[in-house]
């Protein structure tokens, strides 16, 4: 039987210490190379002095007096956090017999990013992959999907629109060669974001402010991001934990499904693995806001340095974000503000990729706009930022909260085959805690594998 190259255990994502020194030195020095296997081994958020590759904003920018902490996500191999449940989702299958090398043709059904991933990942683990995706999405996705090797199934419409890539991956999977790395309703992604984003986000926090979390803030595509959350919760019981949603598609707040320009969020339903216990608040941030916030940050250096932020500091900042990560930012601004938050407590949210992609963004930003010089960059960054309110912030701590995004989660969920009794399972935490749990067997049978 062909054989796949094999990657990092869960521990080893989390800390890339733990690897033996030489396959750490190889790993590093793969760097230089993206398309070398070696690279599996450098799926962390950590840096090469292994501390949390992150960010801590400059109170002048934020307008709060908490911290808020991002976790940058831009340097994964790929360019994206995303490549770590994409290679989860996949090693798991490998190492239980259910995805074989040769065999089985990978779908990945994406607005971006996940899509990115599996094709990054298959191509050094040896695998045909085939990304099904809306067909509206930034060029600069879809070039990176096609120069990794994979194939495109562009479904109609947006990001709002990815409940037709769910459809049309579940039709390819009855094929028996087809195997889906189903990000939206497959545990690896909540298992990978609950140990390594979890406890990096759990690192992040040392020495900044008073060390702990008091809020931890994402916007949920797949909503695996959140279940970081779940892991903060255990370390620090008071944090909360608030889920963001595009304005224009405010599904989980109130079932809105609108179009948006957020990409990599918002899309159009509860996922199979959001566990919405966990789930304190929803706040929604404008798109508009997301994108021109992008712009004041890429292009504002000048006029951000007029409000005390230091130039330096903002030069490093302009390749850290791209939009769904200003969509972070700025519900961590509005979280801040709604929890009325001190000088030493910590928002931590994530920066899911960079800059690298969003060119064409900006490009119809400016398409959009008659002006977009300075002066109109000093009036946005007093509007979006410092003038962050704290409205459309809902409160999700209610059990008959809780059973409104439960009914949600059905409505999605049921048509696609899944049993009510299997989604009543996820109304009690022993269920979330049993799936983190099998990180240990999984972590085992990688090592076990490897070695062989």
């Amino acid at each position: 039987m062909k054989k796949s190259t094999l990657g990092p255990t869960y521990e080893e994502m989390l800390h890339p210490s733990k690897l033996d020194a030489s396959l750490r030195k190889q790993a590093l020095a793969a760097k230089k190379d993206e398309l070398d296997p070696m690279n599996l081994f450098n799926i962390t958020w950590k840096k090469e002095n292994n501390e949390v590759n992150k960010v801590v904003l400059p109170k002048a920018l934020t307008g709060v007096d908490a911290n808020i902490v991002v976790m940058l996500g831009k340097d994964f191999p790929s360019g994206s956090h995303k490549v770590g449940p994409a290679y989860s989702t996949l090693i798991e299958g490998y190492v239980d017999g259910d995805i074989v090398p040769g065999k089985h043709t990978i779908l990945g059904p994406s607005t971006g990013n996940f899509g990115i991933g599996v094709s990054y990942i298959c191509n050094l683990m040896d695998y045909e992959a085939v990304v099904i995706m809306p067909d509206n999405m930034s060029k600069e996705r879809y070039d990176r999907i096609k120069g990794y090797g994979a194939k495109l199934d562009l479904t109609p419409g947006t990001e709002s629109d990815v409940i037709l890539t769910l459809e049309k991956t579940h039709k390819l999977s009855k094929d028996p060669k087809n195997v889906a790395l189903a990000q939206f309703e497959l545990m690896p992604n909540y298992r990978f974001h609950r140990h390594v984003t979890g406890y990096s986000a759990i690192e992040a926090v040392k020495g900044v402010g008073n060390g702990r979390i008091a809020c931890f803030a994402s916007a949920p595509g797949s909503a695996g991001t959140l279940a970081a959350g779940d892991q903060i919760k255990k370390e620090y019981p008071e944090a909360k934990i608030a889920a963001l949603e595009p304005y224009e598609c405010s599904t989980l707040m109130d079932g809105g499904r609108g179009q948006h320009r957020i990409e990599g969020i918002g899309d159009k339903m509860c996922t199979l693995i959001h566990n919405v216990l966990n789930t304190d608040f929803i706040a929604l941030v404008s798109d508009e806001d997301a994108v021109r916030g992008l712009k004041v940050l890429r292009d504002g250096v000048d006029v951000l340095a007029e409000f005390g932020v230091e130039k330096k500091q903002l030069k490093a900042m302009r390749d850290f974000f791209g939009v769904s990560g200003v969509c972070n930012i700025l519900g961590a601004i509005k979280m801040a503000k709604y929890l009325k938050l001190g000088p030493e407590d910590n928002v931590v949210t994530v920066a899911t990729d960079g800059f690298d992609r969003y060119d064409s963004v900006m490009e119809d930003l400016e398409n959009r706009y008659l002006e977009t010089e300075d002066f109109v960059l000093r009036r946005w960054f007093r509007d979006i930022f410092l003038k962050a309110d704290t409205e459309n912030v809902a409160d999700y701590r209610s059990a008959a909260q809780k059973e409104k995004l439960f009914k949600q989660k059905e409505n999605d969920w049921l048509k696609f085959g899944y049993e009510q009794a299997y989604l009543d399972k996820m109304k009690s935490m022993d269920f979330w805690d049993e799936e983190y749990e099998k990180i240990y067997e999984y972590n085992e049978k990688i090592q076990a594998l490897r070695n062989h």
